[in-house]
């Protein structure tokens, strides 16, 4: 029989990051090819009436984010209108729930845990951008709250190779299942097929 890395009622889907203002180099995988692989899952997740949460970084004036002294200024932001608005080719639809952040994470300062629990969602799948930030401080909050977590490897990607590979192959291993879109769409049309 084949791995069954999910239970629709107990699972949702969180795809970290994936708004307007995206537009830098990554590696290994392109912004575009990670928007199109994170859509097919979204749609899945969606038609199976499963949890879809579309996570955004979002502030009204900036005086609400972090504001750390930093070794390493981070890259400038280029943030045209609608620069927080989640990407078209995902959208946004009435059953989503639109988690706003200020920091890399999901968890901290939202509500993406209590809305979790009350749904007695026990693991998440998780896309975006980019793997070794935003995914990765998601991936560990997950974790250090009990989730179960499977890891769409292809429907995300770093600001570089070293970087999607460094937590690819030595953190989310530690914390979770990686797997491709492949075999979690899978996992998806197995279960269709039992229900039927």
């Amino acid at each position: 029989m084949e791995e069954l890395l999910y239970e629709f009622p107990k699972t949702a889907l969180i795809v970290v990051d994936l708004q307007k203002w995206l537009g830098a180099q990554y590696a290994p995988h392109s912004a575009e090819e990670v928007v199109s692989r994170a859509s097919t899952l979204v749609q899945a997740f969606r038609q199976a009436g499963a949890f879809v949460g579309l996570v955004r970084v979002s502030t009204k004036d900036f005086k609400d984010m972090p504001r750390p002294v930093l070794d390493q200024a981070p890259p400038p932001l280029n943030l045209e209108p609608g620069w927080d608005e989640i990407v078209p080719e995902i959208g946004v639809t009435d059953t989503d729930h639109v988690i706003t952040k200020r920091q890399w994470g999901a968890f901290y300062g939202t509500d993406l845990d209590l809305q979790l629990r009350r749904r007695g969602i026990t693991t998440i799948v998780l896309c975006g951008i980019a793997s070794g930030i935003g995914v990765d401080t998601t991936a560990r909050e997950a974790f250090a709250h009990g989730y179960q977590v499977v890891f769409a490897i292809d429907a995300m990607t770093g600001f570089t190779k070293s970087e999607h590979d460094h937590v690819s192959k030595v953190i989310f291993p530690r914390i979770g299942r990686v797997r491709t879109t492949e075999d979690i769409l899978a996992c998806a049309a197995l279960q269709s097929e039992t229900s039927v």
